[in-house]
């Protein structure tokens, strides 16, 4: 389904009205009353403006990490959709509050309110991310949170601007009580239009111990490495948003020399940055989660942090500049744009690891797996005020300067990450194999069992035949490769973090052989997908050579379906055998590929001589 279709069903559209509408709210009553609290409510409060900011934002932030492991078990405990509602009941009774407390101008009352909504938002965190997979199929997955986070976004940028516009208005108060109750009543009504999604079966029993709770929250993000890395990766990037956006009123008044429309606009191209990464995602992964997306994320984070060092003035104008005026400068144009395009490769790094989480947590476990991510999150933004303190107070260097320690430091956690967790970098190889050498289309996958064990087999034609097979299906698949290829510098850091099983025949190694079926049997015992080259080597001369009996032996030791694959266009690629040999150039640059699927043959029928017929029928005379 596409991005645009998935925005229009019934089964998304109320959900995502109803997140966005809560965002809104939330930065409308935020900042009119972070605004009011600077200029309005400055001799009301028995302390000085700077406390009161500082507690303001933090009253916020606290409830992040004080509840968001009970609102993940919550969330895992009881009906979603229901959850959904009752939260958005609750803002209601919150915002009559802050109604009343907006047109009495009672501060305190609104800074208890504060942290309450701040508690809200708390609890609508992990519902919000975990009733996804429920509502969308996986296909639908990545274009879903790529919508949720550009709505997050364009919603909390046109919050903050509505509400210090609200703040200029005779009666100001009134406008923002007004606001606030008829968007916290009307993200209520769009929400009896999410459909029920039931609980979860297997699902602990909710009580409420918030101590405990974040304990065992925590210790679960711990559990699977990847989603651990995942969500550190997801709360560097917050880290990240929150050092820029802090910096960026002193750094339109001290480095660009601006006005508050400055300010507005280096916002607007921000959030508008992360919103287009975010629409890009489904474009460029097509309908599968696409992790090879991510370090093109990090390096356009990287290189674009760079770049706003260097965009940055050596000297400050004379006067504050309006938007048109600073437009009008040589640097301009180049701040925002190093910073939209911050934001879109923001996007693009975030988008795929929010899939990510939803996809692999266990269901009876999601929504805490998306609270310790919010946990992380708020910390990392707590970091991120303090490394603020640090750098630009303690050690005195200059934001410009602070923007590129940021891009480095970003450099370095991406490295971490990636070394630590090889598929990321796999999925970028393979992303950039099928996007730039190859473009692959694909026909019958659906074939290819959607769980369960079972055996791909397909003809042998290029050295890169199994990462092309890797990324066009959606499933992980174990390749059976010959040990030679497996030994490849460079390739075999690939193939052991793809869980590739080397072979080699039983005369060469038998050591090897016999270890190869072991694997082999292993990974079919525990449910997973098997590909292997029955030919045992690579085609020398673009026909398929004969599929040799070690298929007989798999299902022998473990009947399972087979699923006939066959490749074309390879032959004659940069990685074929055709002319003059492998990884020689071939009078082409890229190829196009048709990969094809038949339908599963019973292990049963399965015979070496059975399954290379039907694989010599799917790739026809097109080699």
């Amino acid at each position: 389904m596409s991005q645009n279709r998935l925005i229009s069903s019934k089964r998304f559209l109320p959900f995502f009205l109803t997140q966005a509408s809560g965002a809104f709210n939330d930065n409308v009553f935020k900042n009119a009353l972070m605004l009011m609290l600077a200029f309005t409510a400055a001799n009301a409060l028995p302390w000085d403006t700077d406390l009161t900011m500082n507690l303001a934002a933090g009253l916020f932030i606290l409830p992040f990490l004080l509840f968001s492991a009970t609102a993940g078990t919550l969330a895992d405990a009881v009906c979603k959709t229901k959850l959904i509602r009752a939260l958005k009941l609750l803002e209601i009774g919150l915002m009559l509050l802050a109604a009343v407390a907006f047109y009495f101008q009672q501060y305190l009352m609104l800074l208890g309110l504060l942290f309450l909504m701040g508690s809200q938002s708390a609890f609508f965190g992990p519902v919000k991310y975990a009733i996804l997979p429920q509502l969308l199929s996986d296909k639908e997955l990545l274009a879903g949170n790529a919508w949720v986070e550009m709505g997050t976004f364009v919603a909390i940028l046109l919050g903050t601007i509505t509400g210090g516009l609200l703040v200029g208005f005779a009666d100001a108060p009134v406008w923002v009580a007004l606001v606030v109750v008829v968007f916290s009543v009307l993200g209520y009504l769009v929400s009896r239009y999410i459909p029920a999604v039931g609980e979860v079966h297997k699902a602990e029993k909710f009580r409420f111990a918030p101590w405990q709770q974040t304990k065992a929250t925590i210790s679960i993000s711990y559990q699977n490495r990847t989603l651990y890395l995942a969500i550190m990766a997801i709360s560097w990037f917050w880290f990240l948003g929150a050092s820029y956006l802090t910096q960026f009123p002193n750094f339109t008044k001290t480095v660009l020399g601006g006005d508050n429309t400055v300010v507005t606009a280096l916002l607007v191209a921000f959030s508008v940055g992360v919103g287009i990464g975010s629409m890009l995602c489904e474009r460029l992964s097509g309908d599968r989660v696409e992790l090879g997306i991510v370090p093109i994320g990090s390096i356009g984070l990287t290189v674009f942090g760079i770049s706003l060092f260097f965009s940055s003035p050596a000297q400050l104008p004379a006067e504050l500049l309006g938007l048109s005026q600073f437009l009008a400068t040589a640097f301009g144009w180049w701040v925002l744009i190093d910073l939209t395009l911050i934001g879109v490769f923001g996007g693009l790094f975030i988008v795929p690891l929010y899939a990510l989480l939803q996809q692999r947590a266990e269901p009876q476990q999601r929504a805490r797996v998306i609270a310790a991510n919010n946990i992380f999150n708020a910390l990392f933004m707590v970091v991120s005020a303090i490394a603020g303190i640090v750098f630009l107070t303690v050690l005195g260097i200059s934001i410009p300067e602070y923007f590129l320690v940021l891009a480095i430091m970003n450099a370095v956690v991406a490295l971490y990450v990636y070394s630590t967790v090889p598929e990321f970098v796999l999925r970028f190889v393979i992303y950039l194999l099928s996007h730039t050498m190859y473009r692959v289309r694909s026909i019958g996958l659906e074939h290819i069992p959607a769980e369960g064990a079972a055996v791909l087999v397909a003809n042998h034609v290029s050295y890169v035949d199994a990462l092309l097979i890797g990324g066009a299906v959606r499933r992980p698949v174990r390749f059976v490769m010959e040990k030679g290829i497996y030994d490849l510098p460079v390739a075999n850091w690939l193939f052991k973090a793809a869980r590739t099983i080397p072979i080699c025949s039983k005369q060469k190694n038998e050591a090897v052989y016999e270890a190869a079926f072991a694997a082999i049997k292993r990974e079919l015992a525990e449910g997973n997908l098997v590909c292997i080259f029955p030919e045992g080597r690579l085609t020398k001369s673009g026909d398929i050579d004969s599929f040799r009996p070690g298929i007989e032996r798999i299902l022998a030791e473990t009947p399972v379906p087979v699923v006939p694959m066959a490749l074309q266009g390879l032959w004659g690629s940069f990685f074929s055998h055709h002319g003059n040999g492998a990884f020689k150039f071939k009078g082409r640059f890229w190829s196009k590929i048709m990969l094809t699927a038949s339908a599963p043959v019973p292990a049963e029928q399965a015979s070496a001589t059975e399954l290379e017929r039907q694989v010599r029928l799917l790739r026809g005379d097109f080699t």
